[in-house]
């Protein structure tokens, strides 16, 4: 149904005077249930359906969007986003992309998977019931729990404009985690972890994600400041992965037209490290970064960012290409509301050779962090500068829980500081192995 309401939009507005139209649609389901200390506290079952247009009347642009998805909505939505056209100024890059730049990625991206509808609500409780208590069996000192949970969901996501372009895809997704307590004296803490698949039957163990769970919180307790120094630190992949996603904020091309990025005029330099290479592709099956095409209709691909410390490509969507004299990486994004801007698939960084084991034992002293807080990062400068959480490492060892300390420095000297390990994991769309930085300013006591 929503393939056919792309496709009624774009007629409606070119029948309104539009001279080029975009529009795209979503519906799905989504299910998430939580469970406290085994009793269900919270189960929530809703459904979204939405669509959003962008109509241009020569280089002059208007966006609008509804949940009013019957005929009389989308006219409404269509009429409000060529009125909007009518008012705005023009603007010599906007429009839609070259004829040519069209299509769509033809290999099986394996977006969905039947089993992740067909799980009961019954069914899914249980595994987020079976998560906590696993943790709580643990230890002694895990005595309770923010919760269980489970959540599911599938998606159809459609597109069409007035070059003749129409797509639809459908996607699914489905976790589970959990988060315990834990409390050994004075010192109580939680910590919490979770398993993510477009597949079900993908996901691990509930049994396997309480006792990962358990072992995250009990390494928390009794932890300690250390003082003001200056040490290497390691970042584990699910933290590392947030420099990753610092790298496209930088490289974005709405960042770069505006000037608004420490990398803006880096293009064919070196700004890391050889041993780095970053890589943005949303062709690789089953993650949630995948796509068959952008939100303008460009087909997916790969494309290398840094390449051995070589700054190479920013990413691009028609518009910011134009601005910057280069081309679309088919790399629009777009919301609810119609709008565009730059997005990104399968966002990483790829990894080294050695174990993570194997860099934290190359270290005499060093901080291990397992959690961030804070929004300390100036992408315009660099300047990095992070709450943090982790282990103390002494003489190549894990040896005790370390609290309330900032990590500080400069993401171009993080990057040319950077080795990895060999553990990259994709839980989202931006994805790092174990990341090791030799030198950051670590102020604590």
């Amino acid at each position: 149904m929503i393939e056919q309401i792309v496709q009624d939009g774009v007629r409606l507005a070119m029948e309104m005077g539009a001279t080029a139209v975009e529009c795209s649609a979503s519906e799905g389901d989504e299910f998430t249930a939580t469970v406290r200390m085994g009793e269900v506290e919270t189960v929530k079952e809703s459904g979204s359906r939405s669509a959003g247009i962008r109509v241009m009347i020569g280089r002059r642009a208007g966006s609008s969007y509804t949940s009013d998805l019957t005929n009389d909505g989308i006219r409404s939505m269509v009429r409000q986003a060529v009125d909007l056209a009518a008012l705005t100024g023009e603007d010599p890059n906007s429009g839609l992309p070259d004829p040519g730049e069209l299509g769509k990625f033809e290999g099986d991206l394996a977006l969905y998977n039947d089993d992740v509808g067909q799980l009961d609500a019954a069914t899914k409780i249980e595994m987020a019931r079976k998560a906590e208590r696993s943790a709580l069996d643990v230890d002694a000192r895990i005595n309770n729990s923010e919760g269980g949970s489970f959540g599911s969901g599938v998606s159809t996501h459609a597109f069409a404009n007035s070059l003749g372009f129409h797509g639809a895809y459908k996607g699914s997704s489905c976790w589970l985690s959990v988060t315990p307590v834990a409390r050994d004296g004075d010192s109580m803490e939680q910590d919490h972890y979770y398993t993510a698949n477009r597949s079900a039957a993908l996901l691990e163990p509930p049994e396997q994600v309480g006792q990962l769970a358990a072992k995250r919180v009990l390494r928390r307790l009794n932890a300690r400041k250390v003082p003001t120094q200056k040490a290497a630190v390691i970042f584990e992949p699910r933290v590392a992965s947030s420099l990753v996603g610092h790298v496209f904020e930088a490289i974005n091309g709405d960042a770069i037209y505006r000037k608004a990025s420490f990398l803006a005029d880096k293009l064919g330099q070196r700004i890391a490290s050889e041993h780095v290479t970053i890589i943005d592709d949303p062709t690789i099956p089953g993650l949630f970064g995948s796509s068959p095409f952008d939100d303008e209709g460009v087909p997916s691909r790969r494309t290398v960012i840094v390449e051995n410390g070589i700054l190479r490509n920013f990413l691009n969507n028609t518009y910011t290409a134009r601005t910057l004299g280069m081309r679309t990486t088919g790399s629009a994004s777009r919301g609810g509301s119609g709008n565009l801007s730059v997005g990104h698939g399968n966002f990483y960084l790829e990894p080294g050779s050695r174990t993570a084991e194997e860099l934290i034992r190359s270290l005499g002293t060093g901080l291990y962090v397992t959690g961030l807080m804070g929004q300390g990062t100036n992408t315009v400068t660099g300047d990095y500068s992070r709450g943090a959480s982790g282990l103390w490492i002494e003489n190549g060892e894990l040896a005790f829980a370390v609290s309330e300390v900032t990590i500080a420095s400069n993401l171009m000297e993080m990057l040319n500081g950077m080795q990895m390990a060999n553990d990259l994991e994709f839980r989202t769309s931006t994805a790092a192995p174990t990341i090791l930085i030799r030198e950051m300013t670590i102020s604590g006591s």
